[in-house]
């Protein structure tokens, strides 16, 4: 028998205003990279997918 770990992936960016941002939830891959996008294209800078362990999530950069 296999066993497989889902990786759980975070987001932080920097709003086009300059607020450092994180993700409050973990997704999966291709949840995260959509968001990644749709991030991107609202002009967001410094986006970047983080790879976490269930129950942890990243802190916004300052």
């Amino acid at each position: 028998m296999t066993t497989t770990t889902m990786q759980n992936f975070a987001l932080t960016w920097t709003t086009p205003d300059g607020v450092h941002r994180a993700s409050a939830v973990a997704y999966d891959e291709p949840t995260a990279q959509e968001l990644m996008a749709s991030l991107e294209s609202g002009e967001c800078i410094s986006v970047e997918i983080v790879v976490v362990k269930p129950g942890e999530l990243p802190s916004a950069r300052s």
